[in-house]
């Protein structure tokens, strides 16, 4: 097959080709990410990761001694998980934090490595 055969012929080139599955990634990037919210639960100290509207992830949180927040524990639901969620929950809720003029005392260890990983968010750690 020509893959440089004219728009006429009802084939793509492959820079062509190439710049529709961009397209397609595109939109599928916009489409997860409005399928994908984060919202703080106060009812129950948390933050919790909804996905089309499923609940697949919590972030637990507490008041610390010195007026900081602690995040305690991050779970995400065993059939999501090994897929990145729990660093999308995890970066949610500090971009949160961040909002909020919080200081973190990171007690979960998946937010400790998540930090480790991410030092742009370290200057809201106590």
């Amino acid at each position: 097959m020509d893959h440089n055969t004219s728009r006429e012929s009802g084939s793509f080139s492959v820079s062509s080709q190439a710049a529709v599955s961009s397209q397609a990634a595109v939109s599928l990037q916009a489409a997860v990410a409005a399928a994908v919210r984060i919202e703080d639960n106060v009812t129950h100290n948390r933050f919790d990761l909804f996905v089309a509207d499923e609940l697949i992830g919590i972030l637990g949180y507490r008041d610390a001694d010195d007026g900081a927040i602690a995040f305690m524990h991050t779970v995400v639901i065993e059939d999501f998980g090994d897929r990145g969620w729990a660093g999308v929950l995890v970066r949610g809720a500090l971009n949160t934090a961040r909002d909020r003029g919080w200081r973190i005392v990171p007690i979960c260890t998946y937010v400790r490595r998540y930090l480790a990983r991410n030092p742009e968010f370290l200057d809201l750690t106590v």
